[in-house]
């Protein structure tokens, strides 16, 4: 049997709006309302722990609401043909409960939190989401685990690793406008397929990426038909 190629997929905020969670941040510098410096630094969670609380809460109440839409399904369902490999800059579960089974997110996961104190401390969310009082075993207050501005993003290493191998790289729904991340199409190896599913127009889009001008959903699986996907399978 010959060996699968290699699929990475990279997504953005785009592949999940269809879901109805709400892109990171509008043009007004505002994520659902809130100045990001108010909820999405390390030093708003030292300033007002109980406001960065409270939203990432019911972010994370939100999140149990949504399910994952066509684009998460067939990227999962192109593990039967590629060895595929998904990094996102997602903070959802939808691509895990869509089915992929090699998910990397760089800017961390709403549903885990983790220790102030110890960074690699990470546990399950509770249910409710956290209080100011939940503690770490060693006695730090727990914080959301998400990659805050500011902080370095400790997956980009593993992400730049898992480009460079790619026979195929497939760009969903992501600007390529937010650094270190956006950087990662020019890890890509010589030989590389590369994709970009969004309906935005990019002025300095290198020639050699095919876009595919359409929102998530339709895009992904236009692309998957170019491969030889049956969307019947579905």
């Amino acid at each position: 049997m010959s060996k699968k190629r290699k699929l990475v997929v990279f997504t953005g905020a785009g592949v999940s709006a269809e879901s109805g969670i709400s892109t990171f941040r509008d043009s007004g510098g505002l994520w659902e309302k809130h100045d990001i410096n108010e909820i999405a630094t390390p030093e708003a969670f030292a300033r007002n722990p109980e406001l960065v609380l409270r939203f990432y809460n019911q972010r994370w109440a939100d999140l149990k609401k949504v399910q994952p839409n066509a684009a998460h399904k067939i990227i999962a369902e192109l593990e039967n043909m590629f060895d595929v490999s998904v990094i996102t800059q997602n903070v959802d579960d939808l691509h895990e409960r869509a089915g992929s089974t090699k998910v990397l997110h760089l800017h961390g996961q709403l549903n885990k939190c983790r220790s102030a104190g110890y960074p690699d401390s990470v546990f399950d969310m509770p249910e409710a989401g956290l209080t100011t009082s939940d503690r770490c075993p060693e006695g730090h207050p727990l914080r959301p685990h998400i990659v805050w501005f500011g902080e370095m993003v400790p997956e980009m290493d593993r992400a730049v690793e898992w480009v460079s191998q790619a026979d195929v790289l497939l760009v969903v729904g992501t600007s390529l406008a937010v650094y270190p991340a956006a950087g990662l199409v020019y890890a890509a190896p010589k030989h590389a397929e590369i994709h970009l599913v969004d309906p935005g127009d990019f002025d300095h889009l290198d020639p050699g990426i095919n876009h595919i001008r359409e929102k998530a959903s339709t895009g992904v699986e236009r692309f998957a038909r170019s491969v030889g996907y049956d969307s019947k399978q579905r």
